[in-house]
This record gives structure tokens, C-alpha cells and sequence, in this order.
């Protein structure tokens, strides 16, 4: 069949289907013009030629931020962090502290806060000592009992010697009689190692109660093998050590306030999410939706049972509660980073491998809290570092798993920035993502080194009781800071204000705020240049070599 040569005139083009061409191959002309026209869309709404993310999700508030407005978020989060530190430095010591030297106490068990039944020929090493603690109440929370050995040695030299310490204790009741806690035999006499330098010996930890259910303790002690034919003890200083009160009061208070704006942070952020379905979140904002209730069971709503019952249960939760914070920061860090770049998260290959190892270092916290806690309830004198012989092995390994999520998680970083530096809006997600990131391990690291040392793995938040704290700032700095941090992500990834008629959802990223905006506020964002690096670079060759 032959067109009209007027016909082709008018429309400017001429056909000839041949005689065998049936309805399927029209269609296939059809959908093969439709991909085209579709293509040739699809360039203009995507951000980068290559880039063909297929999930779409809320534009975020980060969208429309200005340099000057991330710059005033950044200020105000240092300002509250800092605030949060100078309330610390004018509050109290967080431990509480009284002694008794065996030199000054009577030669009897008679009143006073401790006694001595002295050695042959006077001398301490071989003698029994009769203590009573000051009176406690639930605000000291725990308590531990620590000797420091004085000799009189003049050598100038360091020494190591093995002691043997046995404790007999008794809780004092209400009607003044005396309960058996520990008795004097072979479970409760635990072998230390004692490191003294000239006349001084370091601080030996000897009796640690994770609870109190009495008000007086009487405590008595006797060293085995401190004696010597070189030098004698010339005096042995025995510390009550506890929480102090008053910290105990301000972390309360500052526990309760934190849990309210972090109860009212959720509220406003599940409120300004309502009428956007779960699928169409980002991926920030889904996980974010998870830190905020995780973030309530951080700061512990029931943490005031602690002291209106006498229980281990309490103390116990808020470990494990903290552990599981922590851990899911972590497990954000990691999937933030790599979701960026991974069009498909299917659990098997994409969360499973981040699951097991912030899993094995969130379980490696919580056996290493059980594992003390249920220690010292069957035995006070019990201590992980000296008495439990895989100590180190554990020690070790956890260490090892996490150096590998450091590793990984700077693996992820970098090539975030690398693949996605150059992209608008992208560059701004990464942007504030790596400085509040970095600024939160820094800190968390240098509170760590400074206060914690090797004793970063107890349950206990003071943990290593040889260290000295001057004032309650670290336990501000580092509860103000996870909390703020957590605040500024929920402001930031909330979403933008919009018109009603501008409620549609956009790409994951934001192609369509794009077209929208001015080209200065494009180039404020990322570059402004057409030929952008792509996600998947052999699709890219690919490409170009079709064209």
C-alpha cells in the first residue's frame, strides 16, 4: 500500500508496511517509542545522567538549609554540649570518700569506725582488721573497699608481691543485728598482686558491693604474705568509696530532664512524619524513627527504682539499655553510609554482615556486664581482671572486632564521598552525616582515654575507681552529648515545610526540589556541571560507548 504523494506532503513523512507486519510488531513499535519518550523524561528528573535509584522517599529539611542555617545547627549543638559540660564542672565529685588507717585505730573492736587485733610483736602485715562502714543509704548506690600499703622500704626500686586477702562481712539490720554476708573460707580468700615503688603500694581493690541493702557493713580483713625480711609495714589506709550523693541527686534530675525532651524530640518527629507512608522515608529518617525510642530507654525511665529498691535487677537494665543505644548508633553509622550507594537492602546481603559484627560487640557488653554482675552478687571480692583467666582472650577479641568495624565503617565513608561528593544534595547528607559523626566518636574517644583507661568494658559507669574525678562534667558531657546529637539529627532529617500542593513525594534524591530552585542554589548544594561521577561506573561506559 502506497500513501497519496499530498498526503505525504502535508504530514512530511511516508510509510510502507509490508504485507506480512501484524498487530505484534506495532505494538513493539509502540513500547519501544515509549521507553524512548520515557528516557528522555526520566534525563530531566534525575540528579545524575547514570544514576537510576529506584526507591523514592520525604524530602528532608537538610534539602533547604542554607550554609549560614547549617553553620547556626552546628553552633547551637556545640553550645548545648558545652553548656551541658560547664553544669558538670560546677557540680559535685562523683565519688564520695572516707578512710581509716590501721595505725590510728584502737588495739580492740571497741566503737569508732574500725578496730585491729595487732600480729605478733606489733606488727600489721600479720594482723586481723575490724572495719565499719559510714552509714549508707540508697543515694551511694555502690560501694568498694580499697587498702593502700605503706612500707619501709628505702630502695629505689619497683617490686611485685603476691598477697592473699580474706574478707569476712556482715550486714547490720534494723534491729542492730548482725547478717552474715561473706565468711572467712576458701572462696573469699583471693590471691592479689601487690605493686609497690619505693614506700608507696598502688591501690588494691578488696571488697566491691554493686548494691546496698543495709546502712552499716562490718568488714573483716587479714593479709596473707606481707611480710618480708627487707622491709615491714609501716601503715595500710583502707578508703570507703562510693557515689557521692549529690551526684547521684543532679543525675536524677538531669536523667529525667533528658528523657522528657527526648520523649517531646520523638513526638514532634513521628508528628511532622504522620502523613507520609513508612515505605516513602529516607533512609535516615527511618532509622532515626528507631533512635528516638531507643534513645528514651537510654536514659532510663525506671531508673529511680534503683533506689527504692534494694536489687541488682535495676542497675543491671540501665547497662543493658546503654549498650543497646550504643550499638544501634553504630549499626546507623554503617547502613547510612553504605545505603546511600545500594539501590537494593535486602537483609541477607546488605544487613545481615552489619548485624553480626555491632552484634558481637553489643553481646560482648552485655556477657562482660552479666558476667561481673553475677560474679560480685556470689562473691563481693570477686574481680574480672585478676580473677577470671580468659580475661585477656576476651579482652583481646573484642578489641580485634572493633578495630574491624572501624575499618569497615572508614571503607564505607570514604567511598560514600567518593561516589556521591560531587552530587547535589548528596554532598550535603554526607556533609553534616561525617562532621556530627566525627565529632561524637572525638569526644567519646577522649572521655574514654581520660577517665575509663583499660576499664572500658565494665558495666560499671565508674569503672576504674584508682582514677580521680574532680567533678560530675563527664558523666554531663557524655549524656549531653549522644542526646543532643540525636536532637540535631531528628531536626535536620525532619521534613521540610511545605505547601499543601507540594506534598509529593520526591526521589531519595531530591530531583524534584531541584527543579525548583534557582541554578545559584543548585550550585550552593554540589556542582552545577551536567557530567556528574556516577553510582555505577560500567553502566557508565556502557553508555557512552552506545552513544
Amino acid at each position: 500500500m502506497r500513501p497519496r504523494a499530498d498526503s505525504a506532503a502535508t504530514t512530511g513523512y511516508s510509510y510502507r508496511a509490508g504485507s506480512s507486519a501484524g498487530w505484534p510488531a506495532r505494538v513493539r513499535s509502540v513500547l519501544v517509542q515509549f521507553s524512548d519518550y520515557f528516557s528522555e523524561f526520566n534525563r530531566y528528573i534525575a540528579p545524575a545522567y547514570h544514576h537510576d535509584r529506584c526507591e523514592r522517599s520525604v524530602q528532608m529539611r537538610l534539602y533547604s538549609m542554607h550554609k549560614r542555617e547549617f553553620a547556626l545547627v552546628f553552633v547551637t549543638f556545640l553550645a548545648c554540649c558545652g553548656l551541658s559540660v560547664l553544669i558538670g564542672l560546677a557540680g559535685p565529685s562523683i565519688t564520695a570518700q572516707s578512710e581509716v588507717r590501721a595505725s590510728s585505730t584502737a588495739s580492740s573492736t571497741g566503737g569508732g569506725t574500725g578496730g585491729t587485733s595487732p600480729g605478733p610483736d606489733g606488727d600489721l602485715a600479720a594482723t586481723k582488721f575490724e572495719l565499719r562502714t559510714p552509714a549508707l543509704t540508697a543515694y551511694h548506690q555502690q560501694l568498694w573497699l580499697i587498702a593502700k600499703v605503706q612500707t619501709t622500704n628505702v630502695d629505689e626500686e619497683s617490686y611485685e608481691k603476691a598477697v592473699h586477702v580474706s574478707v569476712t562481712a556482715h550486714g547490720i539490720r534494723e534491729d542492730h543485728r548482725p547478717a552474715l554476708i561473706l565468711k572467712a573460707d576458701r572462696e573469699h580468700n583471693r590471691s592479689r598482686h601487690l605493686h609497690c615503688r619505693w614506700q608507696g603500694c598502688d591501690e588494691l581493690v578488696v571488697l566491691h558491693l554493686g548494691y546496698l541493702a543495709y546502712t552499716h557493713y562490718l568488714l573483716q580483713i587479714r593479709f596473707y604474705g606481707l611480710e618480708s625480711h627487707t622491709y615491714h609495714v609501716k601503715d595500710i589506709t583502707f578508703y570507703f568509696r562510693t557515689y557521692n550523693p549529690d551526684f547521684t541527686q543532679i543525675e536524677i534530675w538531669f536523667r529525667l530532664v533528658f528523657l522528657v525532651m527526648t520523649f517531646v524530640c520523638m513526638m514532634w518527629y513521628a508528628h511532622g512524619l504522620r502523613k507520609f507512608p513508612s515505605h516513602d522515608w529516607s533512609i535516615e529518617q527511618r532509622w532515626l524513627s528507631m533512635l528516638l525510642p531507643l534513645l528514651l530507654f537510654f536514659n532510663d525511665p525506671i531508673f529511680p527504682l534503683m533506689f527504692l529498691s534494694s536489687s541488682w535487677i535495676p542497675g543491671m537494665l540501665d547497662a543493658v539499655l546503654q549498650a543497646t543505644f550504643l550499638s544501634a548508633l553504630l549499626l546507623f553509622w554503617l547502613c547510612v553510609y553504605h545505603g546511600l550507594r545500594q539501590n537494593e537492602r535486602r537483609w541477607v546481603a546488605f544487613y545481615t554482615p552489619k548485624l553480626v559484627l555491632v552484634g558481637l560487640l553489643w553481646l560482648g557488653a552485655i556477657v562482660m556486664a552479666s558476667w561481673q554482675k553475677c560474679n560480685e552478687l556470689h562473691d563481693p571480692t570477686y574481680n574480672h581482671r585478676e580473677d577470671a583467666a580468659d580475661y585477656d582472650s576476651y579482652k583481646a577479641l573484642l578489641m580485634t572486632v572493633a578495630g574491624g568495624y572501624a575499618v569497615y565503617l572508614a571503607f564505607l565513608v570514604l567511598r560514600a564521598h567518593a561516589d556521591l561528593g560531587a552530587m547535589p544534595f548528596f554532598d550535603m547528607r554526607l556533609r553534616f552525616l561525617t562532621i556530627f559523626m566525627t565529632v561524637v566518636v572525638a569526644v567519646t574517644l577522649t572521655l574514654a582515654g581520660m577517665r575509663y583507661g583499660a576499664g572500658t568494658l565494665e558495666d560499671d559507669f565508674v569503672s576504674q575507681l584508682s582514677t580521680t574525678y574532680t567533678s560530675s562534667a563527664h558523666f554531663m558531657c557524655l549524656y549531653g552529648l549522644l542526646n543532643f546529637y540525636t536532637f540535631t539529627m531528628a531536626y535536620v532529617y525532619s521534613p521540610a515545610q511545605m505547601h499543601p500542593q507540594d506534598l509529593a513525594v520526591t526521589k531519595d534524591n531530591p530531583a524534584f526540589s531541584m527543579m525548583n530552585e534557582s541554578d545559584e542554589e543548585q550550585v550552593l548544594y554540589g556542582s552545577d556541571d551536567d557530567c556528574r561521577r556516577p553510582l555505577n561506573l560500567s553502566r557508565c561506559n556502557e553508555a557512552d560507548d552506545s552513544d
